[in-house]
């Protein structure tokens, strides 16, 4: 099953994202990104749902850490600033999508499911350059990965 950290000072908003995606994955929370960044170092993630406004570390820094050290876990930022300027600019440093506040349970979880499958694509992609690189490659598939 699919790992899911959810990140947000906020506690109605980190206890409403668990409640709704516990049901189908496994999750864990932070209240900050130097939580965060404990829980990352220690078990590996599918997904990374986090604020971008949070006390301490930003969830800005907290995504270009992910970016650096966990490259292949995408990262979905939650923000009020609405403006498309601001999206755009997330999704250029990586985040695999933006939401906004306030958001639907519904936009969250078609968000995060598509960041799974995207994550799934990727290991399994990996594996078919593993198994060529091995040459234990039995038929090659032909992934297109498009982000976000």
């Amino acid at each position: 099953m699919a790992r899911v950290l959810i990140v947000d000072d906020d506690e109605t908003i980190r206890d409403t994202l668990y409640e709704l995606l516990s049901e189908f994955y496994v999750c864990q929370t932070a209240e900050t990104a130097e939580k965060a960044f404990a829980r990352l170092e220690a078990d590996e993630y599918d997904v990374l749902l986090t604020d971008i406004s949070m006390p301490g570390l930003s969830g800005l820094e907290l995504l270009g850490h992910v970016r650096q050290k966990f490259p292949d876990t995408p990262v979905i930022i939650i923000s009020g600033i609405g403006d498309q300027e601001h999206a755009e600019g997330l999704i250029r440093l990586g985040a695999f999508d933006f939401l906004l506040k306030p958001f639907t349970l519904d936009v969250v979880e078609k968000s995060v499911r598509r960041a799974v499958e995207y994550r799934k694509r990727q290991l399994e992609g990996n594996q078919c350059e593993d198994d060529q690189a091995s040459g234990d490659l039995t038929h090659a598939g032909d992934w297109r990965i498009i982000k976000g």
